[in-house]
């Protein structure tokens, strides 16, 4: 009877400790696979784009759990996730130009 209540009244149930400490562990489990790609010398080529990927990882799972993200409405997540995308764009092709620029410019010499 309780469920239907819920249901009418549009509370969403989050999850308990045992879902957050899962994440948790997962965080730990990245944090420590960022680590180990730090110190492993046949990975330094690809180095960067390895430790962006886990970071992206764990912030979602950070945003998404921790700021409860994945239980808000679509407007509040769109808020959040539209200037950060906004930002990552951004920041991409900034890279992307001064990588270009010390490229083609470089002062020959």
């Amino acid at each position: 009877m309780s469920d239907i209540a819920d249901i009418h009244t549009g509370q969403v149930h989050h999850p308990g400790a045992a879902t957050y400490l899962i994440i948790a562990a997962f965080l730990v489990v990245l944090t420590a696979m960022e680590i180990t790609v730090f110190y492993v010398h046949a990975l330094r080529p690809v180095l960067v784009p390895v430790l962006i990927v886990l970071a992206a990882a764990k912030f979602a799972l950070v945003a998404m759990f921790y700021m409860h993200l994945k239980y808000d409405g679509w407007l509040l997540t769109g808020v959040f996730v539209f200037p950060l995308m906004v930002a990552t764009v951004l920041m991409v092709s900034l890279i992307l130009l001064f990588a270009y620029l010390s490229h083609h410019l470089a002062p020959i010499g």
